[in-house]
């Protein structure tokens, strides 16, 4: 299917799966891509190549290049190990470094995981890494008396949790991302959290949802202090939750990406697992709940997965790479489409208000509206089957603001539409989800406070 409003679109998908047809009707080799994180865990991708030197070593290159970019920002990772090709690894070698194609990713990940990025190479495909992953049984408690904070980018919302019932809960403006000092955004959280222990004859456990990349309680990278210099991010923001929860009390907390969050709110309100969720805001937020309905620890930051093959377009102008999600599945999306629909936005409006202008439109059924919902409901569709390579996927959830109003049923309804013409099989097993009133009342800050167990 075509995607209406731009026609150039190439489903990562379908793109690999062309390659997979061609390699199999020639002498083809196997290849190993590894990708260690944290802990010595590892995640493992098996695939088919042209032989080296055979007139294919750019597309085999153009191919893995994708797929390696996908699994650092799907699963995280500090060490690329690639067996079975010399040809293949030099090229990946050479993009992930300094001054390399893919500086940004490397940079990114040596400091997630404090350590430097690697790329290895393995001459035999035995000797590659093995599959080691583990998943953690966090959240769905909800016995207690518990504080469950959610910092959003321009609010912040804490619940205080009884026993699975939330007594109270605040939503409050801030802007964090435009304070530089430490102290802003220290004083916020504490605040909310001594408000929420207010309501409650005592605090059992802290739990806290948050944009970002967390490791062991720790913030490793969030957009909330972007403003903050690395002086200041590693004296007072890296331990920020854990030293306010101290203040709070000796009690057990438990610091996830909002996006893994989300996705346990959803497992929460849908009774079941192998839950994907994915919010549609000012960028594309992720989380994953597995098959045991645990927390994997994957990275899910799936705004920097290529998902359009299509060398043209858009560039993600923080990665500097090209047809990433966060250009398909955000209010960037919106606006990149309206001008294709033939709808002129005031330049001098934010990306919200440029939103909801066309989110007006679309509720007064302008079918230049649903030109763009329904072009990104094709994007969703193909991707969602590529997301569905790489996760184990029964149920996927979408929220955000670009989801609300009818928009985001049409953007369901094209999405399902791909799905059953183009992967029937994947359509019968993968349900699509708009967050209905009982996933509401479990809530991101709710389910934030289910995080951590009680001793």
């Amino acid at each position: 299917m075509i995607a209406k409003l731009e026609p150039e679109f190439m489903p990562m998908v379908k793109v690999i799966n062309d390659f997979n047809e061609k390699v199999s009707k020639t002498k083809s080799n196997k290849i190993v891509i590894s990708v260690e994180r944290n802990a010595h865990l590892v995640s493992v991708y098996k695939m088919n190549v042209f032989c080296d030197n055979t007139g294919h070593d750019e597309e085999n290159y153009e191919i893995v290049e994708r797929i390696v970019k996908t699994l650092l920002w799907a699963y995280g990772g500090f060490k690329v190990y690639i067996a079975g090709s010399k040809n293949i690894y030099e090229r990946i070698a050479n993009d992930y470094k300094k001054g390399g194609k893919r500086e940004f990713d490397f940079n990114f990940m040596s400091r997630v995981y404090e350590n430097t990025f690697e790329v290895i190479y393995v001459e035999n495909i035995c000797d590659a890494p093995k599959e080691n992953n583990i998943s953690s049984p966090v959240g769905r408690h909800l016995d207690g008396c518990r504080i469950g904070f959610d910092a959003g980018g321009s609010d912040r919302k804490v619940s205080a949790v009884v026993d699975g019932e939330t007594v109270y809960s605040e939503e409050v403006v801030w802007f964090p991302k435009t304070n530089s000092d430490p102290k802003y955004h220290y004083e916020g959280i504490l605040n909310a959290m001594k408000t929420a222990a207010s309501k409650m004859p005592r605090v059992d456990a802290i739990g806290v949802s948050s944009a970002g990349v967390y490791i062991d309680n720790k913030i490793m990278v969030a957009s909330l202090f972007l403003k903050v210099n690395d002086e200041d991010f590693e004296k007072h923001v890296k331990n920020m939750y854990i030293d306010v929860a101290k203040e709070i009390g000796d009690v057990p907390v438990e610091v996830a990406n909002d996006g893994d969050v989300t996705a346990l709110a959803g497992a929460m309100s849908l009774e079941d697992n192998n839950v994907m969720g994915i919010a549609m805001g000012t960028s594309e937020a992720a989380g994953y709940v597995d098959k045991e309905g645990n927390i994997t620890g994957w990275l899910n930051e799936l705004a920097f997965v290529p998902v359009d093959f299509n060398k043209g377009a858009m560039v993600d102008e923080w990665s500097g790479d090209y047809g990433c999600g966060v250009k398909y599945f955000s209010q960037d999306a919106v606006i990149k489409l309206a001008p294709k629909a033939g709808i002129c936005l005031d330049e001098n409006l934010s990306p919200a208000e440029k939103l909801k202008v066309v989110q007006s439109l679309m509720e007064k059924g302008d079918e230049r509206a649903t030109d763009i919902y329904e072009t990104i409901g094709t994007y969703f569709g193909y991707t969602i089957a590529y997301y569905s390579m790489f996760y184990d996927i029964k149920h996927v959830l979408i929220m955000g603001r670009v989801t609300s109003g009818m928009g985001g049923t049409v953007i369901l309804n094209k999405a399902n539409e791909v799905l059953s013409k183009e992967y029937p099989d994947l359509f019968a097993k993968v349900k699509l989800h708009i967050p209905d009133e009982k996933a509401r009342r479990v809530g991101q800050s709710v389910a934030a406070a289910s995080l951590p167990k009680i001793n």
